[in-house]
């Protein structure tokens, strides 16, 4: 499994360099030994860890959701640009409630008290939309 993982065509590893498991058996010390051989560094979840999951659960949930399930990718490149902007709008421009209903990573140029034009920012063809006041 790690050498179709590290195949330098079609590997799921190409030009990545790092690996995080969890602690099933299936992610043996000699398969952790021959990804590291490889250069790839593999990373162990902490034992009974449950909440971790949760996350990624919810982060994989949304994209399905908001994303994945309006467009019909042809072929990996569409998907893989969908995806990078989907996680853009997610990080930068989406308000998460679980921390005040602001974005993940603050704007520099948001001013709540500026008197701008609104304007709006599409993302994936016009399915996801982002509004802003224009300085």
């Amino acid at each position: 499994m790690s050498r179709n993982l590290l195949d330098p065509e079609r590997g799921g590893l190409r030009e990545k360099s790092l690996l995080i498991v969890d602690r099933d058996t299936k992610y043996s010390a000699a398969f952790r030994a021959s990804l590291e051989r490889e250069g790839i560094g593999v990373v162990r979840l902490p034992p009974r860890s449950p909440n971790l999951n949760a996350y990624a659960e919810r982060f994989v949930r949304s994209v399905k959701e908001k994303c994945l399930s309006k467009i019909i990718p042809i072929g990996p490149q569409m998907l893989r640009r969908s995806l990078r902007e989907y996680i853009e709008h997610y990080h930068f421009e989406r308000n998460h409630q679980g921390i005040g209903n602001r974005t993940i990573v603050p704007s520099s140029s948001a001013s709540a008290h500026s008197a701008g034009t609104i304007c709006r920012r599409q993302r994936i063809g016009g399915i996801l939309n982002y509004y802003y006041q224009a300085a």
